[in-house]
């Protein structure tokens, strides 16, 4: 059986990815499990050394397929052996990238799936390497008014607590969707989310005919849908994905944001806006000096603070389940970190005596 397509969402997260990711996971001919958002061990990468070492590849598809396990939202009766795992990647190109898609391509491939999606929408800055591995690439590029993705990340405690960092990250990201489309023309599907809202079934058609696959008219009852339902009830950031979306959120960031914060906004992002179609609101004119960004800084700290301890207090699964990621990657900083602290001999005889040992216990 041929593998599917892969196909790669982007380029931030908040707008409006999962409503549809989850209609169009209603299609047998799709799949697209909660995404590994492997940006956050991007940072750790460079601790593995040399991928070309075995040893150290091997510890890293070994870490790649613990997060998987440690994600909040697991995926459906799937369970990876990292032996398997690293067999089938150790004679190509080596690169976190090719293990995530290893994971997803294996898993779509069991559904039946013709099509396999990634909604880690960050790795947009590393599309060129995701084509280079797989050059039939797909991209649907989901652009959302800044102001309402804003307003919605601020609340959010994947993203910064602050609208003016925010604001940089929206800017960076759809920098990096420019240079996918400009690079990859005709592999990139550009919708708005303001326009599924208003036009569901049509967009919805329109992706599906983009990723050659077929519409189905449940895709719109978002209703009967059990994963949904399953998501809604974990985080209060997906409360609203398992109901029909209320075209009239569109203007809510107008009593979510101050005037400062929609001119800080407009002025980062204001040509970028202009050219998808969101008018402007303000004259764009926010001085954004370093110290005002280094308050910014702080004070996303101190409120990522608060959010934790609110987060425990008001939804405990919720914040269990995202602190034990959080946990998980803290746990291999600080082993990488002390395995890169040694000799590079004294680590490989180490790591040679900890396979033999292993190998006694399993016999």
């Amino acid at each position: 059986m041929s593998r599917p397509r892969p196909v790669m969402m982007i380029p931030l997260r908040r707008c409006g990815s999962h409503a549809l990711r989850l209609r169009l996971n209603m299609s047998p001919q799709f799949y697209a499990p909660y995404p590994l958002h492997i940006v956050d061990l991007m940072p750790l990468l460079p601790l593995y050394g040399d991928l070309g070492d075995d040893h150290a590849c091997f510890r890293m598809v070994t870490d790649v397929i613990g997060l998987q396990a440690a994600s909040m939202v697991k995926w459906p009766d799937m369970a990876f052996d990292p032996v398997e795992i690293f067999e089938a990647i150790r004679h190509g190109p080596r690169s976190i990238h090719r293990v995530v898609w290893e994971l997803l391509l294996r898993a779509g491939q069991r559904r039946g799936a013709a099509v396999v999606m990634d909604k880690s929408l960050d790795s947009v800055h590393y599309a060129d390497e995701l084509m280079t591995l797989h050059p039939d690439m797909l991209f649907i590029n989901m652009v959302r008014d800044p102001r309402a993705q804003v307003a919605s990340m601020n609340r959010a405690i994947i993203h910064d607590f602050d609208t003016l960092l925010n604001a940089r990250a929206w800017v960076a990201a759809h920098r990096a969707a420019d240079h996918v489309t400009a690079r990859y023309p005709d592999r990139v599907l550009t919708i708005r989310y303001e326009d599924f809202l208003s036009r569901q079934q049509a967009t919805l058609e329109l992706v599906c005919g983009f990723l050659g696959i077929d519409f189905l008219p449940q895709m719109t009852d978002i209703v009967a849908s059990r994963e949904a339902r399953q998501l809604s009830q974990l985080s209060a950031l997906w409360s609203s994905n398992s109901h029909a979306p209320i075209a009239a959120n569109i203007d809510k960031f107008k009593q979510q944001l101050s005037d400062d914060d929609i001119e800080v906004i407009e002025t980062l992002a204001g040509d970028t806006m202009e050219r998808y179609g969101y008018a402007r609101l303000s004259r764009g004119g926010a001085v954004v000096s370093p110290e005002r960004l280094a308050l910014a800084v702080e004070r996303s700290g101190q409120g990522r603070e608060r959010a934790w301890r609110e987060l425990e207090q008001t939804n405990f699964r919720d914040f269990v389940l995202r602190r034990c990621r959080a946990d998980y990657l803290a746990q291999l900083r600080a082993r990488l970190e002390r395995q890169a602290a040694q000799p590079a001999s004294n680590t490989k005889g180490k790591l040679d005596e900890l396979d033999a040992r292993l190998f006694e216990v399993s016999d």
